[in-house]
């Protein structure tokens, strides 16, 4: 008489670890040992982008609405930090979370004029109020208007970490990047987030369904403006600086071709469209305004042979392996 062998699982086994957490391992692992290789400056100066490239994702590659205004939320935010930390001697920490609410305060304002609006509407409305918002910088007394606002001290982290040091401050910088991509898919993959999924897709029938589609998009714009306002304030005390081409409508354009070229409707395609525009910026300065038509054959030959982005021509292949890109 035989007996079939059961095998059954012993008191300590564990959960295999998944690909997905292997692949954010290395990506974290890859962040923490990066300023020992390359410039932390420039590294800062990516994440500071990438943060704002995501926020902005989350706006157009989830909800499908394009704004051109998004450099209000990110300049004026940067203004609010540079100011409470040179004149009101806040803490880094607080001077950042300062910059955020008032980005977020104006994202809910602008959000609730723009949303009522669709497809080009919407993008038009947004960029006439960041181009008002611009003016109002320009005039503004504590901005300084062209000279904006230089010498922003950095402080020390929580009274003790001295952010003055350039390590410090990087990794200050990656900590709030981390933070915030993981906050960013969270939303993505909660029940709101298929909501945001539902409406950019068939925005009738989501209505149909009974959801207040009005409501979902204005928290969803103003999570992106919060977000693009922590970038920006994160980026003055990097930079020391809070000038008027944080909230030139530039910068509004700028993010949006890190978008296109990393992946709209990606997690980490804003990050990797980013750094392709700051290393462009950064590495073919000495060309002057050929780099602005360095970046324009970019954009082209992206939209012509990859129009799902870099990381959207990539996600195919990841996702057989068990990551999501």
């Amino acid at each position: 008489m035989t007996t079939n062998s059961v095998t059954t699982p012993s008191v300590g086994s564990t959960k295999p670890v998944s690909r997905q957490a292997i692949f954010v391992g290395i990506l974290l692992a890859l962040g923490l040992i990066a300023p020992f290789a390359v410039y932390p400056v420039f590294l800062m100066k990516g994440l500071c982008f990438a943060l704002f490239a995501a926020a902005f994702n989350l706006l157009l590659g989830y909800v499908g609405l394009l704004s051109f205004g998004h450099a209000m939320f990110f300049g004026w935010s940067a203004y609010i930090t540079a100011h409470a930390a040179k004149e009101w001697g806040l803490t880094p920490e607080i001077a950042v979370l300062l910059g955020t609410f008032v980005a977020a305060g104006m994202g809910a304002v602008v959000g609730w004029l723009a949303i009522r609006r669709q497809g080009i509407y919407f993008a038009m409305i947004t960029l006439a109020l960041a181009q008002l918002m611009y003016f109002v910088a320009l005039q503004a007394p504590f901005t300084h208007g062209e000279d904006g606002i230089q010498g922003v001290p950095r402080g020390h982290l929580f009274g003790l970490i001295d952010l003055n040091e350039t390590m410090n401050m990087y990794y200050f910088v990656f900590g709030i990047f981390v933070l915030a991509l993981f906050f960013l898919y969270r939303v993505i993959n909660s029940p709101f987030g298929q909501v945001l999924k539902a409406i950019r897709d068939n925005e009738p029938r989501a209505i149909s369904l009974g959801y207040q589609v009005h409501r979902y998009k204005l928290i969803a714009f103003v999570i992106s403006a919060g977000l693009s306002g922590m970038a920006g304030s994160v980026k003055s005390l990097v930079f020391q600086l809070a000038s008027l081409t944080d909230v030139h409508w530039h910068a509004s354009g700028e993010v949006v071709l890190m978008t296109l070229l990393g992946g709209v409707g990606t997690i980490f395609g804003p990050t990797a469209g980013a750094y392709l525009v700051v290393t462009i910026q950064n590495y073919f300065a000495t060309l002057g305004s050929w780099v602005t038509i360095i970046q324009g054959v970019i954009f082209v030959v992206c939209v012509l042979a990859f129009r799902a982005g870099i990381i959207g021509v990539l996600r195919p292949f990841l996702k057989k392996r068990g990551i999501e890109a």
